[in-house]
């Protein structure tokens, strides 16, 4: 792979957390579907799940849980992308440039970092809000009430839920995606005049096939972190690989890809809107830094 730009932390922190704010709001009804989707119990499809949340609950049932992500995911990209270029710095060899060995490894660390400070406790409260919202009687009034009650019930680990899919999901999603991205990139840009910058149609599509291959490599993780995040999940598992085990034997084997379609749809939204806005909010702050 070519040389890298390091980017200064605060402007990775800037453009990071900007993309996953813009993303998680935008892409919100399809990660809430695809969790919805996941829980046990009745098996519900897509349009089902919105047909009748739409009946029941309204359009604003669709962004249920939504204040959690957006606040997680802007976190999430900030963290993400200020780690990932952090241990890209630390991985490039004596010119400069990271190998796709590398950058996997720099995208694993990436996304530990994200699920240790950000991931794990805005999800399982955005997961906790969903499973209650679908009851006849919510107990959770918004984020901060759902939150304050989670970890007055059940304590700080309350919202720590999960923490081990949720490291190994991020881990592999952020190795599979950044390698990806950065591959393509790179292949695209060996086609490129010297100098030239890529337009943003080009940035989302590499984005969006990126998304795609996180999807399918990683969409059991998510389905164990979705059932150990719910409300029952104290009951019903002893931990992940109990959940693993029962989901395996007593659904089967393709209940670890259900919630595919609508987080296929997502992370591919999701991996073209966040590089898209992301590099060019890099490239708006490098042009002022240029021009000061």
């Amino acid at each position: 792979m070519a040389p890298f730009a390091k980017e200064k932390p605060i402007h990775s922190m800037i453009a990071g957390t900007t993309a996953g704010a813009v993303e998680a709001f935008l892409t919100y009804p399809t990660e809430f579907v695809k969790t919805r989707s996941q829980f046990g119990g009745k098996k519900e499809g897509p349009i089902t799940i919105i047909r009748e949340t739409l009946k029941t609950k309204g359009v604003a049932g669709l962004y249920s849980g939504c204040s959690a992500l957006v606040v997680g995911n802007a976190a999430k990209a900030g963290v993400r992308f200020v780690s990932y270029d952090h241990f890209k710095s630390l991985l490039a060899d004596a010119e400069g440039k990271v190998s796709a060995p590398r950058s996997l490894l720099a995208g694993l660390g990436a996304g530990m970092m994200e699920a240790i400070f950000a991931v794990t406790p805005s999800e399982t409260i955005k997961t906790k809000l969903i499973d209650d919202a679908k009851r006849p009687n919510p107990q959770y009034r918004g984020l901060v009430h759902g939150t304050v009650s989670i970890v007055r019930q059940e304590g700080i680990m309350g919202i720590y839920r999960g923490l081990f899919p949720v490291m190994m999901r991020q881990g592999a999603n952020s190795a599979i995606r950044f390698t990806s991205y950065s591959t393509l990139k790179q292949m695209v840009l060996g086609q490129a005049r010297p100098g030239q910058t890529l337009p943003s149609t080009i940035t989302f599509g590499i984005g969006a096939i990126a998304g795609l291959v996180t999807v399918y490599t990683t969409m059991p993780l998510d389905v164990i972190k979705t059932r150990m995040q719910s409300l029952e999940a104290r009951a019903q598992y002893r931990n992940s690989f109990h959940c693993a085990y029962r989901i395996f034997t007593e659904e089967g084997i393709f209940r670890f890809w259900t919630g595919t379609t609508p987080r296929l749809t997502r992370l591919v939204l999701s991996g073209g809107i966040t590089f898209t806005i992301y590099e060019n909010i890099i490239q708006l702050i490098r042009t002022k830094d240029s021009d000061k």
